[in-house]
């Protein structure tokens, strides 16, 4: 996968995989208005995280099987 941003959108899904985080969680931390780092958009347009919607908890999001098979070629896990 050939990614501009590929450290940091590994960043962010490293970071969700070791917990399902809430979605207003994740766009605190990783959203951005820069054009440049479209670290979110292109770990969900790649496929690598998915939003799903839990009843109890809200809006999630989850690493993607793979998103952890990205993780586990770069030795992440």
């Amino acid at each position: 996968m050939n990614l501009e941003n590929h450290a940091l959108v590994l960043d962010l899904v490293e970071w969700i995989s070791r917990q399902p985080r809430a979605y207003d969680d994740v766009m605190a931390a990783w959203r951005t208005s820069c054009p440049r780092l479209t670290i979110w958009e292109d770990a969900i347009d790649n496929g690598l995280v998915s939003r799903n919607q839990d009843p109890a908890n809200g809006a999630t999001v989850h690493v993607t099987e793979k998103g952890r098979s990205l993780l586990r070629q770069d030795g992440r896990i």
